[in-house]
């Protein structure tokens, strides 16, 4: 099965780091994000990517031609003009990576890779800038056994700020960050037939509105609960957390060895 990755956004509300590089390549630990959520889908056998690029793609391209470089020691002989790669640490990955347009909307971006699609009797489809430690493979299951088009999986999304704990002007406690107002969300991480690709349009179709209400009204959409972590990476407060969890060696979302 194939893993599709919206990577092509601008990332304007993290544009201290997006004007050098797109999104999904802001390192947290060091690695990309857009390695984080591989890794996550390798961790569930699935090892063929089609990354939708747009802005600034080509730092996404010059990361996998020398991928290499960054995850190897090398010997470089000036002399001779040779490079000795030790320690190969190769994923058993294969990147196809598409320029979808720097203004293509994200249901434009899945149109675009179609044809890399057309073969396939389902694949995954997620966001570039967020990580959770969703079990992709139950999700695939429940995707094959109700039938329908479309999955999508539903989240509980994080608490921004501390709540009070209060009995009328009596504060009895503290609650820090609790989850959201108990309301799920689209979390991503969905599995997807082909033909969902006919819901949309052209390059200006959002894929959250028309084609997933649409799959919606003709009873083709079902929600997978993930109650577990799920972060995204919108602002630099964010990618501290990520960064934090890290560093800390708790990173919720490294499923993988």
């Amino acid at each position: 099965m194939k893993a599709v990755i919206l990577a092509g956004g601008l990332g304007t509300r993290i544009s201290e780091e997006t004007h050098l590089r797109p999104k999904p390549m802001i390192e947290v630990g060091g690695y990309p994000l857009l390695w984080h959520i591989m890794k996550s889908y390798s961790a569930h056998g699935i090892n063929d990517f089609v990354i939708c690029c747009g802005y600034k793609g080509y730092i996404i391209k010059e990361y996998f031609a020398n991928y290499f470089l960054h995850m190897s020691d090398v010997t470089f002989d000036l002399v001779n003009n040779q490079m000795e790669v030790h320690e190969q640490h190769a994923e058993p990955w294969k990147v196809t990576l598409v320029d979808t347009g720097a203004e293509t909307m994200t249901g434009g971006r899945l149109k675009r890779v179609a044809n890399y699609l057309k073969d396939e009797e389902a694949f995954c489809f997620t966001y570039g800038d967020g990580v959770s430690d969703v079990d992709i493979a139950a999700s695939i299951a429940f995707h094959q056994k109700h039938g329908k088009l479309a999955t999508v999986t539903a989240v509980l999304p994080p608490g921004r700020y501390g709540a009070l704990l209060r009995d009328g002007d009596k504060v009895d406690g503290f609650i820090e960050k609790p989850r959201g107002d108990g309301g799920w969300i689209n979390g991503g991480y969905f599995i997807l037939s082909p033909k969902v690709i006919d819901f949309v349009n052209d390059d200006t179709t959002s894929w959250e509105l028309e084609p997933l209400a649409n799959l919606a009204q003709q009873d083709q959409l079902r929600a997978f609960e993930h109650s577990g972590f799920w972060q995204p990476m919108d602002t630099l407060r964010e990618k501290t957390l990520l960064e934090e969890l890290w560093q800390s060696g708790r990173a919720p979302w490294k499923t993988w060895k």
